[in-house]
């Protein structure tokens, strides 16, 4: 174990995990023999010794996924204001989970479950949170559940954060519904639906267009294919997943295809008319969804 990191190997695939530096997974590659070919973008380098989520391979999102409008919101007649976590923005981002140490709840070659309980702050709710990871041959299997550990209901939505290897023929495609359009703050401002240039059902090369966005009505599956690698990844989400968040910064070696089950700042937009994602768990209750990482060779 090197700064704290689990690996988990199979016959197919390696994955690595740092469950001290926000519960982030630092590798995942698929093998063939003494080869190996990483899928998601490994950790930069320091990124666990640092602590830096965001220089990982894929972190989680708990207890929401994206931006809380300068950390503002109104729940059940209470006014909560959070810390903005990700200067210089003035927004919340991606909760608690990815900034905070997991302990190791159960470990074994081919499978690890970490967890991390949340006591009350600016976050006024106590919950656990739990992660796991399986891997079967070179698929990748990962669970995040939430519990509820106060007497009364939270407000809750969940996620996972992967950056995957971006190359010059990098596709992504997913089945979506509709596309917000986003403000100057990088916040939701209008749902349409999709334009040409971001068709993601169609199948995008994140090279050609630049996304920060949420996409609505996502069907659960996503692919990523490499046809200079010949190799392609069929993301599924099975849960309360209606999102999916696609981030493709230009000039970057890797591009965000997060599933979430919440949009962006979901929270303080749950009293339109709009289906948010927002999940209210009454006390003692848990809430979780798999998402399987599923790699396979180009015919």
């Amino acid at each position: 174990m090197n700064e704290g990191l689990v690996e988990l190997r199979s016959d197919g695939a390696v994955v690595t995990v740092a469950p001290e530096a926000g519960g982030a997974i630092t590798r995942y590659a698929r093998l063939r023999g003494s080869k190996s070919l990483d899928l998601l973008r490994p950790a930069l380098a320091n990124a666990v010794a640092n602590r830096v989520p965001a220089d990982m391979s894929c972190f989680p999102l708990v207890p929401f996924s994206n931006r809380i409008r300068d950390g503002r919101f109104t729940f059940n007649g209470r006014d909560i204001q959070l810390v903005p976590n990700f200067p210089p923005e003035p927004h919340a981002i991606h909760g608690h989970g990815w900034t905070t140490g997991w302990a190791v709840v159960e470990q074994a070659d081919e499978h690890l479950t970490i967890g991390y309980r949340h006591d009350p702050d600016a976050w006024p709710f106590p919950y656990s949170a739990r992660q796991s990871f399986a891997l079967s041959g070179d698929e990748l299997q990962v669970t995040v559940a939430v519990t509820n550990e106060g007497d009364e209901p939270m407000p809750v939505g969940f996620g996972l954060h992967p950056f995957f290897v971006r190359t010059p023929q990098t596709k992504i495609t997913a089945a979506v519904e509709g596309l917000w359009l986003s403000d100057d703050n990088s916040m939701p401002a209008e749902l349409v639906t999709l334009p040409e240039d971001r068709r993601l059902d169609q199948g995008i090369n994140p090279d050609e267009v630049t996304l920060d966005n949420n996409f609505a009505g996502w069907n659960g599956v996503a692919e990523i294919e490499w046809a200079d690698r010949g190799v392609r990844v069929t993301m599924t989400a099975q849960g309360p997943f209606e999102f999916l968040v696609v981030y493709t910064p230009a000039g970057e070696s890797f591009a965000c295809v997060e599933p979430a089950t919440n949009m962006s700042d979901a929270f303080n937009r749950a009293h339109t008319n709009t289906d948010t994602g927002m999940i209210e768990l009454e006390p003692g209750r848990e809430v979780s969804g798999v998402v399987t990482f599923s790699p396979e060779d180009l015919v």
